[in-house]
């Protein structure tokens, strides 16, 4: 059977994507800090869940001897992330931007250095989803690829993981193994722009306010299962998932979307 790595699973696009790869059979490991929250994925999905802080490599190790013990592993979905704040580069906490840099390029380094072996061993056993390849997948953004203001270090920290999912394509170019970015645009979710505004949830629902349909996890899950689900030799390097009514990260449609006269 097919098995997935999945990290930031207890909310949003992360549990979304352990969702929908549940559904379509796949054995997953749902990955997050908040024990509580994981349970109830596992109790409603049979998913395999494992807490952790990702920016502490001793809990990444203990993840990769996890994961190792339970068997083959044909996928890992680079997912935690987040942001913190919408100051200016001047006036902006050089924590926050410490924390945003450890949360979406470290971390994603640590796992992906740390499951990349078990990935390989999954092929070289002939025990590959699908044929004998696997699949690295990481969830950037949009801000990772066009500048707003008020995103300095959020936009810093996800052009860096941009740049590290292309480095990574380079260096695995010759062996089975799919290096794939998924960028979003504006996601509506519980906890993305409150965890931003520091539990402001009127500043949060502010981001979406009169916003006609802006995307969902579960849009963003079907992006990524689809892409692994794709015959091995098909690689689609970059997903830019926005809704219709966002043209840029800056330029948002609020109200009715209609055809001009």
């Amino acid at each position: 059977m097919k098995r997935v790595v999945v990290t930031g699973a207890s909310s949003g696009i992360g549990e979304a994507t352990v969702r929908l790869f549940r559904e379509r059979g796949w054995n997953v490991v749902g990955v997050a800090r908040r024990t509580d929250r994981l349970e109830a994925l596992a109790a409603d999905t049979g998913a395999e869940v494992f807490t952790a802080d990702l920016t502490k490599q001793a809990d990444v190790d203990a993840l990769r001897d996890f994961v190792r013990d339970g068997g083959p592993v044909h996928a890992l979905v680079n997912n935690a992330g987040g942001a913190f704040g919408m100051a200016s580069v001047e006036d902006g906490d050089p924590d926050d931007w410490t924390r945003m840099y450890d949360v979406n390029v470290v971390a994603t380094k640590r796992v992906t250095s740390a499951l990349l072996p078990l990935l390989r061993a999954a092929i070289a056993g002939g025990q590959g989803a699908g044929g004998q390849s696997a699949d690295i997948v990481t969830v950037t953004s949009i801000a990772g690829h066009v500048a707003y203001e008020g995103g300095g270090g959020y936009n810093a920290a996800k052009f860096a993981a941009r740049a590290l999912v292309n480095v990574l394509r380079l260096e695995l170019a010759g062996e089975p193994i799919r290096v794939i970015e998924v960028a979003p645009g504006m996601v509506k979710t519980e906890e993305f722009s409150l965890v931003r505004f520091a539990g402001d949830q009127s500043k949060a629902d502010a981001v979406y306010d009169n916003v006609p349909d802006p995307l969902v996890a579960e849009d963003i899950a079907e992006a990524i299962v689809h892409a692994v689900e794709l015959p091995a030799h098909v690689n689609l390097d970059l997903i830019t998932i926005k809704p219709v009514a966002q043209a840029a990260p800056h330029k948002v449609i609020r109200g009715e979307l209609r055809p001009r006269d």
